[in-house]
């Protein structure tokens, strides 16, 4: 970074002309060094008008002496190098004191899926469950490498119009479905996943090819490992088609390639960030693929596209070898077709690895013998009864979701669920959200002081580049005690859970905090289609589950499923 003196006086007319008098200059202790300025209790005193706090002048001068100590310190930790795999000593558990994992069922065998008809046309298993293609392939009567043939020939066909794929690994794929269908020749049947095609979102490293995190600085960057979830995805005998396309570090669906579409509208992006992931999955380019979600990402996408994504319990999939963003918020997780599509894929990446330190839960199983109507399900009824006509909810108004909403409530009435209704813990949800962006602005240190965040495509006020410089300025103090609210935030939705095992509500409603809510707390989700809109986009509803809850969540979303056919509905592209 090239050396730059501190002018008080320019900082001062800078502000000035800002309309800003008095009130930021000349702004926050740190910057003022940064741009070569001594600390001095002149040089403290402008510090604490952003701090929020006010000191008298012996306070001051008894101030810098610590406060160059420090600065000497930040500078020698600038010095040392950290990789942004490198995670904090600092591990955070969503369960609340006293509370452990509840303990998985026994493996139970699941009835095998009904074996369908081979097309004379292969491209009309395009949109099958992983289920459906896993029966066939066990039953021989497709091979892996006809289907991983099919969906490549799909991916080049449509892929110029979606934007969704980064990186083919056509010569791994192919190889591995050589294997599969040699394997399962033999009679070495690996499990539902053997011999299915999957993408994976590009901030999962895979040896031998670029990962990228839809950022152009780290266009051309390899890792030379294999993440947790890709080695778990290989052993289950799944195919590696692509690594998808993801908005760069992990937002929005816009990278350097472009804006990822949605293939239901292809004027509109998919949203983000796992827009990749959730445009292939639901344009019937892969069978499933793996997203991540910090606070939406899964959510958001599976929504605008109509797939159906599973946000796992944070602790529950090893995050070693992805991308890191907020180290306490960050999860892995499936994008399919089906709930039960998503079962079948936690059963494989799930559980710790002896690496990621977050990682707390043994492999989840899931629970065939579940019934919907002997899960307790509440609903938030706050959030279901905002009028069809709303101005502060203006999407939802226009496009006539709550007759969706209602509907899905009726549904799931008629599967025999007692509907409790609940309120969501009022909290300061917001205000948590510096945990996420000091956790970005550190993941992404390097960047920032390199001057390298101006080589990123979205540089608006919103966008990480800026959001990373602003969160340098958050407080330490401030952002320990924004841990110790969602501490609090933890203990009052482990109360609502005593209540409930599941809990459905409207995906997104104005004023409604649910998605920060339960990704700061490490709940799971579900969110899944229930409509379409006149214009014949889709829109979803979210399943939420208590912690390390997927087994009863994934038995509710699924029976609702079964019971509505929006999730069988596919795009025009």
């Amino acid at each position: 970074m090239t050396e730059q003196k501190y002018d008080r006086r320019a900082f001062m007319e800078y502000f000035a002309a800002a309309g800003l008098g008095s009130t930021l200059l000349p702004g926050v202790l740190w910057a003022q060094v940064a741009a070569g300025a001594e600390i001095t209790a002149a040089t403290v005193k402008c510090a604490e008008e952003i701090a929020g706090l006010s000191f008298d002048d012996d306070e001051r001068e008894m101030m810098v002496a610590g406060l160059r100590t420090n600065e000497a310190r930040i500078r020698a930790l600038h010095e040392v190098e950290l990789a942004n795999g490198e995670s904090p000593a600092l591990t955070f558990n969503p369960l609340p004191p006293g509370k452990s994992i509840p303990l998985e069922p026994r493996p139970v065998s699941r009835p095998g899926a009904r074996i369908r008809a081979v097309p004379r046309n292969l491209e009309e298993l395009a949109f099958a469950s992983v289920a459906e293609l896993g029966a066939l392939l066990r039953a021989r009567r497709i091979t892996s490498t006809q289907l991983t043939g099919m969906y490549l020939a799909r991916i080049r066909r449509l892929d110029p119009s979606l934007h969704s794929v980064i990186t083919l690994t056509e010569e791994r794929a192919l190889a591995q479905a050589r294997v599969a269908d040699a394997e399962i020749t033999r009679g070495r049947y690996r499990g539902p996943l053997h011999g299915i095609p999957w993408g994976a979102k590009d901030l999962l490293a895979v040896r031998g090819y670029r990962t990228t995190w839809g950022a152009g600085p780290y266009r051309e960057q390899t890792i030379d490992e294999d993440a947790t979830v890709v080695q778990r995805l290989d052993a289950a005998g799944a195919v590696l088609l692509a690594k998808l396309s993801l908005g760069e570090l992990a937002q929005g669906d816009v990278w350097f390639g472009g804006m990822t579409r949605n293939p239901w509208k292809l004027d509109q992006g998919s949203s983000g960030s796992s827009a990749g992931p959730a445009a292939a999955t639901a344009a019937g380019l892969v069978a499933f693929a793996i997203g991540s979600e910090t606070l939406g990402s899964i959510s958001s996408p599976v929504t605008r596209v109509g797939a159906t994504g599973l946000r796992p319990t944070y602790g529950r999939v090893p995050k070693t070898g992805a991308m890191a963003l907020s180290w306490t918020m960050d999860k892995l997780g499936p994008i399919c077709r089906t709930a039960e599509d998503c079962a079948l894929v936690l059963e494989a990446i799930s559980g710790a690895d002896g690496l990621d330190a977050s990682a707390i839960a043994p492999p989840f199983i899931s629970n065939p013998r579940l019934r919907a109507s002997g899960v307790r399900v509440g609903y938030f009824k706050a959030a279901f009864d905002v009028p069809e006509i709303d101005p502060a909810n203006r999407e939802r108004t226009l496009h006539g979701t709550k007759t969706f909403d209602d509907a899905a409530l009726e549904v799931l009435r008629g599967l025999g669920v007692a509907l409790i209704p609940v309120e969501i813990p009022q909290l300061a949800y917001d205000s948590m959200r510096i945990i996420l962006t000091a956790e970005a602005a550190a993941a992404f240190d390097a960047l920032t002081r390199s001057n390298r965040d101006e080589l990123l495509v979205q540089q608006t006020r919103n966008d990480w580049a800026n959001t990373f410089r602003v969160a340098r300025f958050i407080p330490a103090v401030d952002y320990i005690n924004a841990n110790r609210l969602r501490a609090r935030a933890i203990a009052a939705w482990d109360e609502l859970f005593t209540h409930v095992d599941v809990v459905v509500t409207p995906t997104a409603v104005a004023g409604f905090p649910q998605l920060v809510a339960t990704n700061l707390t490490g709940h799971p989700a579900v969110i899944l289609p229930h409509g379409f809109r006149a214009d014949g986009t889709p829109v979803s509803l979210t399943f939420l589950g208590s912690l390390f809850g997927e087994a009863r969540l994934l038995t509710v979303a699924g029976a609702y499923q079964r019971s509505t056919d929006f999730h069988l509905r596919h795009p025009p592209i």
